[in-house]
């Protein structure tokens, strides 16, 4: 027999509000964001932060902000009650940390909740607690200004969700990183965090920027700020600050970046593809940058109710948003050159690669090659004119030094046929002569063609691509920017587009697969690089093997040439396969390691 289905009906309050718990509060360090947003939200200025066996059993948070006034408290349990919203419109212009309304009764309905709070216009201040969906009667209390929520047992009530909670060192892990996602959105607040009654941060506030870097430093790490580019770029509406660490600080797990969006911590795909286009250049390809970040913007350009848990955000213009990041975080990359990096690579800094990703140039023994046939005019002319200079002539005469050392100094000595060995005023320097030559090189590639542009070349032989009737439209809309790319293509068809021309340099390029990449990135992010990926992947294979090799013996004359060169360079602190390029030894790493002054 046929099964009818149950009548509809409304859910009780207590179900609906556990069934948003579920969206809401995952583990115990759901909890501690939610509350930390609110204080916040309240214009806190002091939070202190109570944690017990990981949050299982208590998790306190007690702010100095505005408090609650005594009658709204019962209703700040109650779902889809807040005070920072009040009309559609203000959905288009979200400017707090939280606005659904669903934090608090979310919690209640899975732990024994209770609710302290005063305002300044009152005389005392009073309690509420929340037990299963069930408020309490308000009970005075006292209380200094601002709020303090308890939460005690979480998932008492639901055994389902408490077994799959971790190990108590787990659970606090995730606690503490939320701790210090809000301590580096904030650096006016203090942040004090307690576990098990022992202290973990004691934060202070933060005025000026040595203060806000003592923060940084803190919460991430002495060695990332001493390895930290600053950041401060504005533009279009658009502004964008912080920290990036240098590309020698990569780190092997995605686990130190912390990118804000008017000050709400997100994790975005569109910001994570943008800053790896702006890292391309100098990573191992399994290598991840280091990164606090700030982005601001109006907020009625940016949806922050796309996701619950508000980890997620759209950009109404992510296009723009794409390429003002990348710009940005470029030109900063760009300047890590001799000279211009606030802090040199020191030896115990350097990420030795592994065999997996070592650059084929390790193992390579083979000297200097002309340049390659496949390379524009201009990058020809430019690395032969550069390779006479490592020609097998007769040593030429010293360059004429200066009375100021220039920052990678005057060559003394090659070691070994691989290094270059020279002295400047902060001690000695040691270079990676192919490494080195390899970026002046690649840099010195790009540029030319980025003066002569993209060149196309007919394909012989037309290439079908079935796509999506969305992608086919996408490349009717985006005609321009792929002819600017060095594409061609034609329609022919709802879901048929033909390719008729490439870039010259990729005519050998699998034509199908580079325009579904390029569409897929259309689609995603709205804009692509696919081209300029495979063409600098082109440039660096150049630059690779014609670059100087070991066993290459130069004179004085070419090692010093090298280094104005590599002073001259972007981004020549570091090879295109993310190795530096030149360490720096002071004089006081000299005398440690001769034990002098002891």
């Amino acid at each position: 027999m046929p099964q009818f289905p149950n009548r509809i009906h409304q859910l009780p309050d207590h179900l609906a509000n556990q069934i948003a718990a579920g969206e809401v509060v995952e583990r115990p360090s759901s909890v501690v964001k939610e509350l930390l947003e609110n204080a916040l939200d309240a214009g806190a200025r002091q939070i202190e932060v109570d944690i017990e066996q990981g949050g299982v059993k208590l998790i306190r948070v007690r702010d100095d902000g505005c408090g609650i006034i005594k009658d709204d408290m019962p209703l700040a349990l109650s779902r889809h009650a807040t005070s920072k919203i009040t009309q559609v419109e203000d959905l288009e212009r979200v400017s707090t940390l939280g606005f659904r309304g669903e934090a608090l009764p979310s919690i209640g309905s899975v732990s024994r909740l209770t609710l302290s709070s005063r305002t300044e216009s009152d005389e005392r201040g009073w309690r509420v607690q929340i037990e299963g969906s069930v408020p309490s009667t308000l009970e005075p209390q006292p209380h200094a200004r601002g709020t303090t929520v308890e939460v005690r047992d979480l998932f008492y009530n639901t055994p389902a969700r408490r077994k799959f909670l971790r190990a108590e060192k787990t659970e606090f892990n995730h606690v503490e990183e939320v701790v210090k996602r809000i301590a580096l959105s904030r650096f006016d607040t203090a942040v004090r965090l307690q576990h098990n009654q022992k202290p973990v941060y004691a934060l202070h506030p933060a005025g000026d920027l040595k203060q806000m870097e003592k923060r940084v430093a803190d919460v991430c790490g002495a060695a990332f700020v001493e390895h930290a580019l600053r950041i401060d770029f504005e533009a279009t509406g658009l502004k964008l600050s912080g920290w990036i660490a240098q590309p020698t600080f990569s780190r092997s797990q995605a686990d130190l970046q912390y990118f804000y969006v008017n000050g709400r911590m997100v994790r975005d795909k569109l910001v994570s593809h943008a800053v790896r286009q702006a890292y391309r250049d100098v990573l191992f390809h399994d290598r991840h940058p280091a990164f606090v970040l700030y982005f601001e913007l109006d907020p009625a350009l940016v949806d922050v109710n796309a996701h619950p848990t508000k980890h997620e955000v759209r950009f109404r213009e992510s296009r723009m948003v794409h390429d003002f990041l990348f710009r940005a975080l470029h030109n900063v990359l760009a300047r890590t050159r001799p000279g211009s990096t606030p802090n040199p690579v020191a030896v115990s800094d350097i990420v030795i690669p592994t065999a997996a990703n070592a650059a084929p140039e390790q193992q390579s023994t083979f000297v200097y090659s002309s340049p390659p046939s496949g390379a524009p005019a201009q990058v020809r002319e430019n690395m032969a004119s550069y390779a006479s200079m490592f020609s097998a002539a007769q040593p030429a005469a010293e360059l004429p030094r200066t009375s100021e050392s220039p920052p990678l100094g005057y060559a003394l000595a090659q070691l070994h046929g691989i290094f270059i060995l020279a002295e400047n005023a902060n001690g000695l320097v040691l270079v990676d002569m192919h490494a080195a030559h390899e970026r002046v090189t690649y840099e010195r590639m790009k540029q030319a063609h980025a003066g002569e542009g993209i060149v196309s070349q007919p394909l012989l032989v037309p290439v079908t691509v079935r796509v999506s009737e969305r992608e086919a439209a996408l490349a009717d809309e985006q005609r321009d920017l792929l002819r600017a790319a060095g594409i061609e293509v034609d329609r022919i068809g709802p879901e048929t587009m033909v390719i008729r021309q490439l870039p010259a340099l990729l005519r050998d390029a699998d034509a199908e697969k580079l325009l579904r990449d390029v569409l897929s990135d259309l689609v995603v992010h709205g804009t692509s690089s696919r081209v300029m990926d495979q063409l600098n992947e082109l440039f660096a294979t150049m630059a690779c093997h014609g670059s100087v090799r070991a066993n290459r013996r130069l004179t004085l004359p070419e090692m010093n040439a090298l280094l104005r060169d590599m002073e001259a360079t972007e981004r020549a602190d570091q090879c295109n396969h993310g190795r530096p390029t030149w360490i720096q030894l002071g004089l006081g790493e000299l005398d440690k390691l001769f034990l002098r002054g002891q």
